[in-house]
This record gives C-alpha cells, sequence and structure tokens, in this order.
C-alpha cells in the first residue's frame, strides 16, 4: 500500500509507515504521475483533487487536513468510489483568535478605545463563526449571525438577513465555506453590490476563502479590510495588499493545537477507513476554545502586525511565508 502526503502536514511523520509506504511531497509534486499508484492521499487546501489528478489512478481515499474541501471535486470523487475525508473545526479557536487580534490592530489604529457601541456582523455561524460571536457578545460588541443554512434548519429567530448586518454593523467578517451553486452560494458573496449597500460599516474581514470577497470591489471601498484568503492566491493583488489594514498569507488557522487536530482528524478518519489502530495525538486545549476571555489578553496572545509586516515587505514570499509558518500556540488561559 502507497499514501501520500504533503510534506508541509505535521505531527504525521512515522505514524503511518508501519501499515503502509509512505511518500511526503511538495504539494507542487503531487500529480497524476505520482499519484497514479497511490492508494490514499492525505493534502491540504493546495492539492486540488479532480480528474485531472486523480484518473487512473488507485486512490480511494482522500483526507485533507483542513476545514474546507473547495479544493476537492466531491462529485468526482463520489462517482468513482473515492472516500473524502477532512477536519471540520479544527483550527476553528485559532481562526477566532486572528479575527479578534485584526478586530483589535483595527480599533488601536483607528484610536476606537473599547467595543461599547461597535456592532460585529458575524456572516456563515459554524464552529468558527460560534467561537467568534462567543468571545465578541463577552467582549462587549453587540453581535449580529446571519447563517441561512442553519436559520432555516434550526427555525431560530437568533439569526438576521444579510441586509441588516449591512444596515447595521461597524465591522462584518465572513466565515462560510466556499460554495458556488445551491440555495446560498459563497462565491463573491461581498460584491460590489453588498458593499454599496453598507451604510455604517468601516471593516470587512476575510479570513474564511478569497473567492468570498470580490477583491477587486475590496479595492474600490473607502472604509479598511483585514484579509487572510485572498483572490488569486498566492499572486494576490499588490494595490489590495497596501490598502489593507491587517493582511497575512492564509494562516489564520495555523495554530499549533489547531494543527495537532487536523492531523489528528485524520488519522482517526484513517483508522476507521483502513481498519487501522494508528495513535491519535491528544491535544491540550479543547476545540471549542477559551471559556473566559479578555481583548487585551486576546491581542497579548498573537502579533498580528508582524505577520501582516512580512508579507507586506514582500508579497512575493506568499507561499514561502505560508509553508513555512511558525505554528503559533492557541489563545488558551485556562491551559
Amino acid at each position: 500500500m502507497k499514501i501520500i502526503v504533503d510534506r508541509h502536514i505535521p505531527h504525521i511523520l512515522g505514524l503511518i509507515e508501519p501499515r503502509a509506504v509512505v511518500l511526503y511531497l511538495e504539494p507542487g509534486d503531487i500529480t497524476r504521475e505520482t499519484v497514479h499508484d497511490a492508494d490514499a492521499l492525505i493534502v491540504r487546501t493546495r492539492t486540488r483533487c479532480n480528474a485531472d489528478l486523480l484518473d487512473g489512478s488507485r486512490v480511494r481515499f482522500i483526507g485533507s487536513a483542513t476545514i474546507g474541501t473547495d479544493h476537492i471535486d466531491l462529485d468526482y470523487c463520489a462517482t468513482h468510489g473515492i472516500t473524502v475525508r477532512n477536519a471540520p473545526g479544527c483550527n476553528a479557536p485559532a481562526v477566532a483568535q486572528w479575527v479578534m487580534c485584526a478586530i483589535d490592530a483595527w480599533m488601536c489604529a483607528r484610536n476606537i478605545a473599547s467595543p461599547d457601541g461597535l456592532t460585529l456582523g458575524i456572516v456563515g455561524v459554524g464552529h468558527i463563526g460560534s467561537i467568534v460571536a462567543r468571545w465578541a457578545a463577552q467582549l462587549g460588541f453587540t453581535v449580529l449571525l446571519n447563517d441561512p443554512p442553519r436559520e432555516i434548519r434550526e427555525v431560530d429567530d437568533m439569526f438576521e438577513p444579510l441586509e441588516t448586518l449591512q444596515h447595521h454593523c461597524d465591522i462584518i467578517t465572513f466565515h462560510t465555506p466556499l460554495t458556488r451553486n445551491g440555495q446560498w452560494p459563497t462565491w463573491h458573496l461581498c460584491d460590489q453590490a453588498f458593499i454599496d449597500g453598507l451604510t455604517r460599516c468601516r471593516l470587512i474581514i476575510d479570513a474564511a476563502r478569497g473567492p468570498i470577497a470580490d477583491n477587486a470591489a475590496l479595492l474600490g471601498w473607502h472604509s479598511d479590510v483585514a484579509l487572510d484568503c485572498w483572490e488569486n492566491e498566492p499572486n494576490i493583488s499588490r494595490d489590495l495588499l497596501d490598502k489593507a489594514i491587517v493582511a497575512t498569507p492564509h494562516i489564520a488557522g495555523y495554530s499549533a493545537e489547531g494543527k495537532q487536530r487536523g492531523t489528528a482528524m485524520i488519522l482517526e478518519a484513517l483508522n476507521a477507513f483502513y481498519g487501522w489502530d494508528i495513535p491519535i495525538p491528544e491535544i491540550a486545549a479543547p476545540a471549542t476554545g477559551a471559556h473566559d476571555v479578555t481583548l487585551a489578553g486576546i491581542a497579548a496572545s498573537y502579533d498580528i502586525q508582524a505577520d501582516t509586516a512580512r508579507l507586506k515587505a514582500d508579497p512575493t514570499a506568499f507561499e514561502s511565508l505560508r509553508n513555512n509558518y511558525h505554528h503559533r500556540p492557541e489563545y488558551y488561559p485556562e491551559g
């Protein structure tokens, strides 16, 4: 049995080898030629798993140590007998940490002393959005939530229409998956029409997927943006990079604990699929995030401006900064 693993996935080296031949590759080296005789792939978002990669291969399992699956052609996999597993929620506390640090950096830059009087709109209230909402409410923000799929499933009055967020929020942060079809597509959800409908918003945050926000529309907007995810990564807009008050190379979820969770979840999926008993690493910090938070404490846990400065100093290093990122600790004062 042969398994190909993205070499940038941490905490996995040596764990699978007793049960398979494992080849650790750079994402760019995971090609049709290298996977043709592989039985399983363990990847990140940089590997597009579609017919171009998989046709003619014997791959029957794909594990993505990430929360999203938009880099995987799920329909193709379903019709070709390929099981797909990802790691939903693995990095939720880390992304929430990034979001709150971005808001704190913006507040400092704009001389806003306190969350009192600020309304935060959260679009997408899953693993990440739920932590952001809980922390923000605890910190004193007024919080408005938008999540049509949850609203329909739960018949809950806690959710607001997107138009309400456009009219009442000072900050709007996006935490949806990237979808192009269906009842609620999210591709360019934040487009020119959305921006034109904003009446008081002063900061837009995208730490979900780059194409959720139309980057050209953001560039023409008169107020601030904080971006971890960009269209056309790694060849991002230099003008938008200059405009962004916070700008990082798609590393919002890159915490040590988040990476450990992602790897653990994929190893658990491998065990279930093959009937193995690979040992699963234990993670001390909970996937639900810290219970008691302060804005000063969150801001002190992560120097988001240092990451911003590195990317702005050399945009061509986007991929290198991402691949070689020093995984920061999550904010967990109870630990």
